[in-house]
């Protein structure tokens, strides 16, 4: 179960991060959507595959989608959907203005926003009190759910948690996306970025808030440059040194007490295994691992015409043996 092996014809890193983002079916599923407020006045939507009725004790799961994600993405539909193979409920929490509704608020969110996270979970804590509670963050959400289990230190809620595929170190990353074929995926990433802050010009005078134009947007070619002028200023940061220093998970790894699995392919095209500490550094309530292959979420095994998704097994996997042991 631990040891990955890359999928007959799909060992390349590239191949792995585009067929599990543009090439997998998912079956469609029937969400439940939660509108949850928030302290600020500003919402998030979260949805629900099988919500579980009240005073269950059935286990859930609360996801965090990557940048730009949402419930669409297969990464998502396919984990809700072997998770409740497995008996478990689960839940994404949509990031503000992620779920294909503007939020309310000039901000957004950030790989290392905490808060919403940790008001959701306690919500969800709250309305099942019986039910074990575990989490995965994918990518920019892996990152900031790292970021939360140090914050939490030994109070956490959740029985386990996983981050797939994070960039624990935003500089590097960001340096990363600006080089090589890795510039296609910051295209693709950065054009949802960009066409959702154009439409929130229409509420909010952002050229007085941060001094940031709809032509100044329209000119921003790099993620480094639209979190330089937007996602920093926006959330109060001088600009994208200072959040990305602020902001990256692994300066606060060691601070982890709770049980936590970190999957970080080496041939990642979005970062490097560079990023990640030496696991001889680390408690040993958290375990990493680092397969040769995977790419960026992707963790495709078997072939072709018969693809296995062996990062969904080996979560719940990791999920079980917690919960037992728990």
């Amino acid at each position: 179960m631990h040891n990955f092996k890359a999928a007959t014809g799909l060992k390349n890193r590239h191949l792995q991060t585009l067929y599990s983002t543009l090439l997998r079916k998912c079956p469609p599923i029937d969400l439940e959507v939660q509108q949850f407020e928030l302290a600020d006045g500003d919402f998030v939507d979260c949805h629900w595959y099988q919500k579980p009725v009240q005073d269950s004790k059935q286990p859930i799961v609360i996801l965090f989608h990557g940048l730009a994600g949402s419930f669409r993405s297969p990464y998502i539909q396919g984990i809700m959907q072997h998770l409740h193979k497995k008996g478990y409920a689960s839940v994404l929490m949509h990031f503000r203005g992620c779920s294909g509704r503007a939020n309310r608020t000039a901000r957004a969110y950030h790989s290392g926003d905490t808060a919403d996270a940790k008001a959701w979970i306690t919500h969800v804590q709250k309305s099942f009190p019986e039910s074990a509670l575990f989490a995965i963050g994918y990518s920019l959400g892996g990152n900031m759910l790292l970021k939360l289990l140090a914050e939490y230190r030994d109070s956490s809620p959740l029985s386990a948690a996983v981050s797939v595929s994070a960039p624990v170190q935003l500089q590097y990353c960001a340096t990363t996306m600006q080089q090589g074929f890795a510039r296609v995926y910051q295209r693709y990433l950065l054009k949802p970025l960009k066409k959702s802050l154009q439409q929130k010009f229409r509420s909010h005078d952002y050229a007085s808030l941060i001094g940031l134009s709809v032509r100044g947007l329209k000119k921003i070619s790099s993620i480094e440059q639209f979190d330089d002028l937007y996602t920093a200023k926006i959330h109060g940061f001088s600009g994208a040194q200072e959040y990305y220093q602020k902001s990256s998970a692994r300066q606060y790894l060691s601070q982890i007490q709770g049980n936590t699995l970190i999957i970080q392919a080496l041939d990642d095209p979005f970062m490097s295994g560079k990023i990640l500490p030496d696991p001889s550094q680390l408690p040993a309530n958290i375990s990493i691992e680092t397969p040769e292959n995977g790419g960026h979420l992707g963790f495709i095994s078997g072939n072709l015409f018969q693809p296995q998704y062996w990062l969904e097994q080996r979560i719940s996997h990791y999920f079980s043996t917690a919960n037992s042991s728990s």
